[in-house]
């Protein structure tokens, strides 16, 4: 039977794994990550907490997108407070912390980043549901928006709970990680993957609605004439996607295959040397979420700059905004309806996909 190390400090496992890197991360080096995570994490708390005043304050963001944005923001702000959390126990302290608080310095981390991108994937998700009905918002009912955010976050605190349960090296050390001391080789090559898998998801949900939306534009084009607004609709498109997509790529990727690294037991492959810098990489993303999902949306933008500067000019011009009617640029030329409705029109051109709409979905 093999013994458990459940009453050892994480000084045992780094020295065994000679994971000796965080005694690295002393003087001015750690003053500087220091400075630059505690700005990251100020503007995270800041924008996110803009993003959701904004969806709950302003009546036109009351639908299923905009509930599941709200949501994004909120475990992007989780994040901010596990990056605090981790700030105070890494470095020379990592080595002096006892076992159970290591597991919540990593299940922290791993429930706010799983609540991130399952949350990006319902997104991406709910989005295709839309387009391909050619509405504007999904069928989606409070309830089952509600029942979604209670899953991604069930999902989440399961996941970073998962190696607390049982799936460590714990009771069996010669298949610890180096990356992670306590964590079991095994359950990295899972958690790599499974991202990995979702992350492949995403790309084809979202080429699936690019060329659904660049079908459909051409067929409409080559029966109208063809304003540049509509012939802009697939551009558009592609630089949202494009963004996300990218932001993903660059913060997410290289932190998976370096987990998938250290969990093939890859010992030449210096994953000690830039996991830190990975880690930062990955954070990123909760700052670039509401930049990418929020502050392109011109609506939103000015909802926020109304709550930080209380300006009676915006208020009005949002008046004289909301009075102009959606056909103006969104009146469909298809009469027989045989080709594209309004929805698929104003969800990519009027409001950036969701705005100056105010039916129920």
């Amino acid at each position: 039977m093999n013994e458990c190390y459940y009453d050892k400090r994480m000084d045992f496992f780094y020295n065994r794994t000679k994971a000796d890197t965080a005694d690295e991360w002393t003087g001015p080096q750690l003053i500087g990550v220091l400075c630059f995570g505690t700005f990251f994490c100020l503007f995270i708390f800041i924008s996110n907490s803009l993003v959701i005043a904004a969806v709950v304050k302003n009546k036109r963001f009351h639908f299923p997108f905009y509930y599941l944005l709200a949501n994004l923001a909120a475990a992007d702000f989780f994040a901010g407070i596990a990056y605090v959390f981790l700030m105070f126990n890494t470095g020379p302290v990592s080595k002096t912390l006892t076992v159970n608080r290591w597991f919540l310095r990593q299940g922290l981390l791993d429930t706010s980043l799983t609540a991130s991108l399952v949350n990006l994937l319902v997104i991406a998700v709910e989005r295709h549901m839309s387009i391909m009905r050619m509405k504007i918002h999904s069928n989606l009912t409070k309830k089952r928006v509600t029942f979604l955010i209670i899953s991604i976050w069930a999902i989440a605190i399961f996941m970073g709970a998962v190696p607390t349960l049982g799936w460590n090296c714990l009771c069996d050390i010669t298949v610890c990680s180096s990356l992670a001391p306590i964590y079991s080789r095994s359950y990295l090559v899972f958690w790599s993957v499974l991202n990995l898998v979702v992350f492949f998801i995403m790309v084809v949900v979202y080429i699936r609605i690019y060329m659904y939306v660049q079908r459909k534009t051409n067929v409409l084009s080559s029966h109208t004439s063809g304003s540049i607004s509509r012939r802009r609709t697939p551009v558009k498109l592609m630089k949202t996607v494009m963004t996300v997509l990218g932001a993903f790529v660059v913060c997410w990727t290289p932190g998976l295959v370096v987990l998938l690294l250290d969990g093939l037991n890859c010992t030449d492959c210096g994953i000690q040397n830039v996991k830190r810098w990975f880690l930062l990489l990955a954070l990123l993303n909760s700052v670039m979420n509401p930049i990418i999902y929020s502050y392109k949306d011109d609506e939103m933008w000015a909802t926020m700059k109304r709550m930080l500067c209380c300006s009676s000019e915006d208020r009005s011009q949002e008046r004289r905004s909301s009075r102009i009617p959606s056909t103006v640029l969104c009146r469909s030329t298809d009469i027989s309806g045989h080709y594209i409705e309004d929805g698929i029109i104003q969800g990519t051109i009027c409001g950036k996909g969701d705005l100056g709409d105010k039916g129920n979905s």
